[in-house]
């Protein structure tokens, strides 16, 4: 029998898994997400491939963290901010803005009124560098997820991204 259509399915000497409630089996919520990360994977490195304004590719967290500081008021956030949305740890988004700090696209400023917080600011060739890599990447987008998906169909990723996202921050 098949997780698709029956209510019951043996695999490889298994326990038979039964549907819950919502009709989908364990088996189907494990491909779903086994889908959506297969996915991911395999997108995510074209849609960075060859971005940066000299072509050549470049890793998700430095896009990540420059076009959150591009798309933000002021073109700065916090540190602690950006590690968390990016998924590092603290230490490892130090690293990360010292190697962006390096190649001149940030710059790190203590807060005013708190000690504690230290923003990550984008730098006039930061901007200018993310920019161009911005058309680029916005060209793959085009065509690896609007032209499969279509534009319902993005709204519609974008609407259930926002819910896990969502759910997942408690």
């Amino acid at each position: 029998m098949t997780a698709q259509g029956d209510t019951t399915e043996e695999r490889d000497g298994a326990d038979t898994v039964e549907p819950r409630e919502s009709g989908s089996s364990d088996d189907d919520l494990i491909t779903a997400w086994g889908l959506v990360h297969e996915a991911m994977n395999a997108i995510q490195p074209r849609l960075l491939h060859g971005i940066t304004p000299d072509g050549k590719d470049m890793a998700g967290p430095w896009f990540e963290v420059l076009i959150r500081l591009q798309r933000t008021p002021g073109h700065q956030l916090p540190m602690s901010r950006l590690a968390r949305e990016v998924s590092l740890s603290t230490g490892g988004f130090t690293k990360l803005a010292d190697r962006l700090e390096k190649e001149g696209y940030l710059e790190r400023h203590n807060c005013a009124s708190d000690r504690r917080v230290v923003y990550a600011t984008l730098t006039e060739e930061g901007l200018e560098f993310i920019v161009a890599a911005r058309v680029r990447h916005v060209e793959r987008l085009r065509e690896h997820v609007l032209a499969p998906l279509g534009e319902a169909g993005v709204r519609q990723l974008a609407a259930i991204a926002r819910t896990l996202r969502d759910s997942a921050r408690g």
